[in-house]
């Protein structure tokens, strides 16, 4: 499973939280303590706002804890909402169009887990993206097809009524081909402004997604930065956060997504 965490308040140089912490994502890179993987060593991303409205993107195939780039673009670049993402494939190739986070318009989006037999759903999965969004489609994942499912199903206009209509939509499309392997879903999206994530499984295994409000910013992500972990809250299975400034508030998927 990746690994991945998201920032926002004032803004701060991203090597702060990818490379000081004790438990840091480029930490958890080599060691992750709530995965079943602990090493996360196919590619890194990173995406971040600054005075422009899109996001800027970095992705490069390397382990995040050997790339020279990274360490000096962490410790140049200065943001107040910032994705990072250590990524351990699911079985699609180990390249940049493949590595989180995605990016559309002012949106990002990072996930870890999987669609459940997803190379058997492929081809029907991608045949639900719109026409006028499928040129958007550049690497092979689950990932960035949950992405675009999402953009075609509102994201930009009402983002929670999207991820819910998603979800929904995969798991009709996985009971109508009897897959069931599960679908485990926890995911972060943001238009620069707020974040939404959620963490979601179809067996009752999600993903970890913790959070943590600090004096000045919130960090969520999928492990603690410290390895003490305290003051990280465990966000519950099922349930959505949305974060704007330094508050985040939690709310249950709709029921008819976790009966």
């Amino acid at each position: 499973m990746c690994r991945w965490m998201a920032y926002q308040g004032d803004p701060v140089y991203l090597e702060s939280l990818l490379f000081e912490p004790d438990h840091s994502l480029i930490h958890q890179s080599l060691s992750a303590r709530k995965s079943e993987v602990t090493v996360n060593a196919d590619g890194f991303g990173l995406g971040w706002y600054d005075e422009r409205e899109e996001p800027g993107l970095y992705h490069e195939i390397l382990p995040a804890w050997s790339d020279c780039n990274l360490k000096s673009l962490a410790r140049h670049i200065k943001s107040g909402l910032f994705f990072a993402h250590v990524r351990a494939s699911t079985g699609t190739a180990t390249n940049r169009s493949n590595c989180h986070p995605f990016g559309y318009k002012n949106w990002l989006f990072m996930h870890n887990g999987q669609i459940g037999d997803y190379e058997a759903l492929r081809w029907h999965l991608d045949r639900l993206i719109p026409e006028y969004l499928y040129n958007e489609r550049r690497g092979a994942t689950d990932s960035e097809v949950i992405f675009l499912l999402m953009v075609a199903n509102g994201l930009e206009t009402d983002p929670e009524d999207a991820i819910s209509k998603t979800i929904k939509q995969i798991l009709v499309l996985m009971d109508s081909k009897n897959i069931t392997e599960p679908f485990r879903f926890t995911a972060v999206l943001s238009n620069g402004k707020e974040l939404f994530a959620v963490r979601f499984s179809s067996d009752e295994h999600a993903p970890s997604l913790y959070c943590k409000a600090f004096e000045k910013h919130i960090v969520i992500g999928s492990e603690p930065l410290e390895l003490s972990g305290e003051g990280w809250t465990l966000i519950p299975e099922g349930y959505m956060a949305r974060i704007a400034g330094q508050q985040y508030i939690t709310q249950p998927l709709p029921h008819f997504l976790t009966e």
